[in-house]
């Protein structure tokens, strides 16, 4: 059967060409189309067409990120370390979990063992782990009034057959996990070159989801590092660090966008960043966190979302739903752009301070 790309358009299918395509209704079959199976000249095609037309897509499949296995996880061979050593928090992170069909447990500081976070993929017979544990050790800091860890630290990310015992980890960490008592070698983690490349990439990106979401590096309010400055050095480094592949994507899609925008003469975007000139300063818009930095010294700007300016646009187009931290970004140009016209102090005092 020969494989095509097509949408509905009206009554009749059109490919990325906006060229109608002949089929035969008895005999073809309907699947989703996934970026990984197609080359990046048809994947830009697609992009083109619904930004072109302005189409939104109800979740994110053209714009959809890739990820494929790189030189240090067949290294580790067994477990992927890309998104270690992250702080989430985790009444956060257990929502999205639950939101994406990853099964997990609220951390307490408390005298107990925890499994990992899983993901069953009945199809493939396989089991998803997103090792995590809580941070910190102190009662009433590190944790709510109720003994819940505030935030999780992350670990590897490792696949199992569907039915192969499931580890656990004290609730303060620190041992790493194990699993206690009798195992075979069905057990045993599975190499990720022998994972499907759809079911390796689908459940990467969900992590990175996570750790995009749920970071504290999203919380432009953590720049002085949480409680006791705990967590400082992580902040600045997740805040203005290497871009995920959600941010790739993100940086894909704002060269796209922003030349149809009002603002597009005082945007660049250069790396990890959009540069945005306003009036007073030039200012620098990390494209994964959303956080900001002033030239000429790097000052940093905390703009905490929701305290914008009220003329900043609320109907921009973007052409797909779910990225919360893309309009976050628009919605800051949109206002750096003219901050001349700023009025809330909180955002002023810092522009105008030498």
């Amino acid at each position: 059967m020969r494989a095509i790309s097509a949408l509905w358009q009206g009554d009749s299918l059109v490919g990325p060409d906006a060229e109608p395509v002949a089929f035969d209704e008895a005999r073809t079959r309907v699947r989703l189309w996934h970026p990984l199976e197609a080359e990046r000249d048809e994947i830009l095609a697609w992009r083109e067409f619904l930004e072109s037309r302005e189409i939104v897509q109800p979740f994110k499949q053209a714009h959809r990120e890739v990820y494929l296995l790189t030189d240090a996880e067949r290294t580790t061979n067994v477990y992927s370390n890309r998104y270690a050593a992250h702080i989430l928090r985790q009444h956060q992170f257990n929502a999205l979990c639950a939101a994406r069909r990853w099964k997990n447990k609220l951390r307490l500081l408390v005298d107990d063992e925890y499994p990992p976070a899983t993901r069953t993929l009945a199809a493939w017979k396989l089991r998803a782990e997103f090792w995590i544990e809580g941070a910190g050790e102190e009662y009433g800091l590190d944790t709510n009034d109720t003994g819940v860890f505030n935030h999780l630290v992350t670990d590897q990310v490792r696949f199992y057959r569907q039915d192969a015992a499931v580890s656990t980890i004290h609730a303060s960490g620190g041992g790493g996990y194990g699993t206690y008592g009798p195992t075979g070698t069905n057990d045993d983690p599975l190499p990720l070159e022998s994972i499907p490349p759809l079911v390796f990439s689908e459940i990467m990106r969900d992590v990175d989801l996570f750790v995009g979401v749920t970071s504290v590096g999203n919380n432009p309010a953590w720049h002085d590092g949480g409680p006791e400055g705990a967590h400082r050095d992580y902040w600045w480094s997740y805040s203005f660090g290497d871009l995920s592949a959600t941010a790739e994507t993100r940086r894909d899609t704002l060269s796209r966008l922003i030349p149809r925008l009002k603002i597009a003469d005082r945007c660049t975007l250069a790396g990890k960043f959009l540069t945005v000139r306003g009036d007073i300063r030039t200012y620098k818009i990390h494209l994964g966190s959303g956080n900001i930095l002033m030239e000429p010294n790097d000052e940093y700007l905390c703009i905490v979302p929701g305290r914008a300016d009220p003329t900043t646009p609320r109907k921009l187009y973007l052409p797909f739903e779910g990225d919360r931290t893309l309009a976050v970004i628009l919605s800051k140009a949109f206002l750096l752009a003219e901050d001349a016209k700023i009025t809330d102090s909180t955002i002023t005092s810092q522009i105008n301070d030498p």
